[in-house]
């Protein structure tokens, strides 16, 4: 189940990855402002990445603690897009999937293709 989809901007590259409001609905806070999210990457290795949320009447939500890294590996650029879907692997012990895409050019059509790890 598709969680968010996002082309990436240069904010989400350097300092921390908002998206929609509406995403919270996927995500089980307990209470707090933040949850660590347990998220299997496209080499099916095992990330947490920290979700925090503001106080107050807008939730504006944000990927920090974690996710300069997933950058980092992946080698994430300006509109490339970052996709989280809800992916329960009990094997892994993860919730989520995060997806990395950049836009290619496939037999003239503009397509989304998968970001490989950078190793």
């Amino acid at each position: 189940m598709l969680v968010f989809s996002k082309e990436l901007k240069d904010t989400d590259l350097r300092v921390r990855f908002s998206f929609p409001t509406s995403s919270l609905r996927h995500l089980d806070f307990g209470g707090n402002n933040f949850v660590d999210l347990y998220v299997k990457d496209s080499s099916d290795e095992l990330r947490v990445i920290r979700c925090r949320k503001r106080d107050g009447e807008y939730d504006k939500p944000v990927l920090s603690k974690g996710w300069l890294q997933f950058v980092s590996d992946y080698n994430l650029r300006v509109a490339d897009k970052v996709v989280l879907l809800r992916e329960d692997d009990p094997h892994l012990g993860s919730q989520f999937r995060i997806e990395a895409k950049r836009k290619i050019i496939l037999y003239g059509e503009e397509t989304w293709g998968d970001v490989a790890r950078d190793n």
